[in-house]
């Protein structure tokens, strides 16, 4: 999924990096748990103090891929929950980025003694990368 952002890619690449940006647009993201100074880096494993929910748990993020300011790929982990998030930004015009997320997770989830079947997983991502891009794109619109 995309959405196109009426700034330019630095900015944008900026709300995704940019640890006290990132906790002022996703409501989710309640504030990192550890020394964010270098964030992101290969390799790096980070715990962020995340809310599911009304549940507050420890979110793993690992950066796997990073390319300032085109492309940033991590492994992420909530709880039982992991997948892979990629951003891609694209410049559009000098201002003007074509932000994609995509989500890659696996076919069933394993939830307190259940399972997520294929199609509420594929529900789920689809929600995240809407909700999170929406916020991407209003954070840089309205702070730029």
């Amino acid at each position: 999924m995309a959405t196109v952002i009426d700034s330019e890619a630095g900015r944008v690449w900026r709300a995704l990096t940019d640890p006290s940006e990132i906790v002022a647009w996703d409501e989710r993201m309640l504030a990192p748990a550890d020394d964010l100074s270098r964030y992101p880096f290969s390799g790096q494993h980070v715990r962020w103090r995340y809310r599911l929910g009304s549940v507050q748990l420890v979110m793993h993020d690992r950066p796997l891929e990073i390319d300032p300011p085109r492309h940033l790929r991590s492994r992420i982990n909530t709880g039982s929950m992991g997948y892979e998030r990629t951003f891609n930004l694209q410049p559009e015009s000098p201002q003007r980025t074509l932000l994609s997320m995509r989500l890659v997770s696996p076919n069933s989830i394993p939830l307190l003694g259940e399972t997520i079947d294929r199609f509420d997983v594929r529900q789920m991502a689809t929600e995240q990368v809407d909700s999170t891009l929406h916020a991407v794109q209003k954070w840089c619109e309205e702070h730029p």
